[in-house]
């Protein structure tokens, strides 16, 4: 076992093979459906889910590991012989993850450092990802903390949503309800960057929505690192990665979002994650 271990949630959006190989510990949040506790990416895959999702009343809810599951995991590491502990998470302006992980820490002293992304799917997947690679470089954990701090400011996630319904009924953007109106038959943009959700306007049919969330994505400096995010728009995504033709060397990853995620954002909706060489 490394002397630093990795540990986050499953928003995340890791492949499996990456987490096997750098050895990451993920944490499942909580999917609340139809009266069941589901674990995220574990008791139901993400294509049946969002197939149903429209139709399943009341909406789902989504919960947070307890703070339990967190100090057990950590325990656990510890006594395997690992030497500190990097627990990277979502952002704690939108989940409770934070808070749980830092509860159960609190119990084992500096051996364990919560880091807060600032980010979802693989705008948090990119940084854990970027922290296990250095561990195996032989970084020092203070200067893996001290890039982690700088990339938050190189990240950005934005989103082509199919409606602003699932938003709203979420109750964790406070402009979504006010602006609901008509715009239940547009395509709304948001962003995620360093924790705030924000609205950067709508298109009023898909075709367009994708060229502008093209324009989103070429607006900043040159692209290190790409996944193109959907909640069951597999085809569109391809579509979209291959119109991109960015990257000569690698495909950017294809990633339906964990559930989750898609729970607040709803099916269908198109989007990336990218890591620019330079900060907005």
């Amino acid at each position: 076992m490394e002397e630093i271990v990795i540990v986050t949630d499953s928003t995340a959006d890791l492949p499996q093979d990456l987490v096997e190989k750098y050895e990451i510990q993920v944490v499942s949040n909580i999917l609340i459906m139809e009266g069941k506790s589901l674990r995220d990416g574990i008791d139901i895959s993400r294509e049946e889910y969002y197939k149903r999702l429209p139709g399943i009343y009341p909406t789902p809810t989504t919960a947070t590991a307890s703070s339990g599951t967190y100090q057990h995991l950590y325990e656990t590491i510890l006594q395997r012989g690992a030497k500190s502990i990097l627990s990277i998470h979502a952002p704690q302006k939108l989940s409770g993850i934070i808070n749980a992980a830092s509860a159960a820490a609190e119990a084992f002293g500096d051996r364990i450092h919560i880091i807060d992304s600032g980010q979802v799917s693989l705008g948090l997947g990119f940084q854990v990802l970027r922290a296990a690679k250095a561990i195996r470089q032989g970084s020092s954990l203070g200067n893996i903390i001290r890039m982690l701090e700088e990339m938050h400011t190189r990240i950005r996630i934005v989103a082509m949503l199919d409606t602003l319904e699932y938003v709203r009924r979420s109750g964790r953007v406070s402009w979504a309800r006010a602006r609901l109106g008509n715009l239940l038959q547009i395509k709304p943009f948001i962003e995620l960057r360093t924790g705030t959700v924000r609205s950067l306007g709508e298109s009023r049919t898909r075709s367009k929505g994708i060229q502008r969330l093209r324009e989103f994505l070429l607006e900043g400096s040159p692209i290190e690192e790409l996944a193109i995010l959907h909640t069951n728009a597999e085809e569109e995504a391809h579509q979209f990665a291959k119109s991109l033709q960015l990257f000569r060397d690698k495909e950017p990853m294809i990633v339906n979002v964990t559930t989750v995620i898609g729970t607040h954002v709803g099916p269908n909706a198109l989007g990336f994650a990218a890591v620019y060489q330079q900060g907005w």
